[in-house]
């Protein structure tokens, strides 16, 4: 289930709670009973694939050191 961050108006506390996706945007009360309260933007970055190598590594990404 997803989880979604909320930050209070009212006292400036963060939380978060895990909610489905179609109630994604109802009203949350936070943790000290207050109503006024504002779904925060995530930031958390997907992509790539588990076949895809690691960055890095030796010389210039590794590319120029291999080969004779």
């Amino acid at each position: 289930m997803p989880r979604y961050e909320f930050r209070c108006k009212a006292c400036g506390d963060t939380f978060e709670l895990s909610r489905p996706m179609d109630r994604a945007n109802d009203p949350a009360r936070c943790p000290h009973g207050h109503d006024d309260t504002v779904k925060l933007l995530s930031t958390v970055a997907v992509g790539g694939t588990a076949a895809d190598p690691a960055p890095g590594g030796g010389c210039c990404g590794g590319g120029c050191c291999a080969g004779g």
